[in-house]
């Protein structure tokens, strides 16, 4: 037995419970983890809230790090005691251990601590394959990333900056202000003083993006197409302030024959070989010190619904994680 966070029915933090749970022996293709850390995500208060609908009850996450205590028939590649990491796949990820597919884990290289690991792994694969494969940054193209100081932000950020941008990005306060400058945001805007629009046609000198990396919605959803040149792409990666709702895709014709995405890491890492070149080209970036991986808070795993609530409430910056 182990014990997880598990909800019954969607609602706020509150519907979260410490229970325990029985875990079983891995099966065919399969592996047994105990977990060491686990990584807390926008997502999960999605799924919590039924925003992101789940059939109930259910456990909650979607990144971990951990030991390999048993594999099962049919697994090559992977051996009790090594270190794995894993992002996406089977949520549950919210419990002291649990039986994984195996294709799903990527190793860990030494000089990737666990905490980092659990903290980068969705995080940190989402920037990639915004930055690598969504819209390929290139060198001196200036870009825009919403959320610049949140988890997913502060990896964008550096990584846009070390593959040769100039980088936008737009954040809630002076403090995160700060946090983003120092993590390659080279215009930190805050967009509770600022019209962010205005200052990216200063900034551009009128021409505008190729790209607006957005993981906000509602609230800045038709601003963000306004800072898009002609043929730009707007790259809706999330809805942290409520889902954007129905577009008439004409407007994208009005603003410049523009494109829109919504992408998601699942599709872009549905196979083993595009995870595994994910998570090579994330710990290259992370052990060469071009990204750096800030674990600024960490909570007790049952202490999840108190992470919840700092999160939702924005008291959080760059990455949590929750120990077990």
């Amino acid at each position: 037995m182990v014990h997880a966070i598990r909800f019954d029915k969607t609602g706020g933090p509150e519907v979260l419970s410490w229970q325990e749970v029985e875990l079983g022996k891995p099966g065919q293709g399969q592996v047994r983890l105990r977990h060491t850390a686990v990584g807390l995500n926008y997502i999960d208060t999605y799924q919590r809230s039924g925003l992101y609908p789940m059939p109930m009850p259910s456990g909650l996450g979607s990144e971990a790090a951990g030991v390999v205590e048993e594999v099962g028939p049919g697994v090559e590649g992977l051996k009790p005691g090594e270190r794995v990491a894993y992002a996406g796949g089977p949520i549950g990820a919210y419990t002291e251990g649990r039986v994984m597919p195996a294709d799903r884990l990527v190793p860990v290289p030494a000089g990737i601590t666990d905490q980092e690991a659990a903290a980068m792994m969705l995080k940190g694969m989402t920037a990639w394959y915004l930055v690598r494969r969504t819209h390929p940054v290139k060198r001196g193209e200036t870009v825009l990333i919403h959320a610049a100081a949140g988890g997913v932000g502060l990896i964008a950020c550096q990584w846009a900056k070390h593959l040769g941008a100039t980088v936008i990005g737009t954040v809630g306060d002076d403090e995160k202000a700060a946090l983003a400058k120092k993590n390659g945001c080279d215009y930190p805007i805050n967009y509770r003083r600022e019209d962010f629009v205005a200052r990216v046609g200063e900034i551009t000198h009128g021409k505008k993006l190729p790209v607006v990396y957005d993981s906000v919605g509602k609230d800045t959803f038709y601003k963000s197409l306004d800072c898009l040149a002609p043929l730009g792409l707007m790259a809706s990666f999330g809805q942290s302030s409520g889902a954007i709702g129905p577009v008439d895709i004409g407007i994208l014709a009005g603003k410049g024959s523009l494109f829109l995405t919504r992408p998601t890491l699942n599709t872009y890492t549905a196979s083993r070989e595009d995870l595994l070149t994910a998570a090579r080209e994330l710990f290259e970036v992370v052990t060469s010190g071009a990204v750096k991986i800030a674990v600024n808070q960490t909570y007790p795993l049952r202490e999840a619904a108190r992470a919840h609530r700092d999160l939702q409430d924005r008291k959080t910056t760059g990455q949590t994680v929750l120990t077990i």
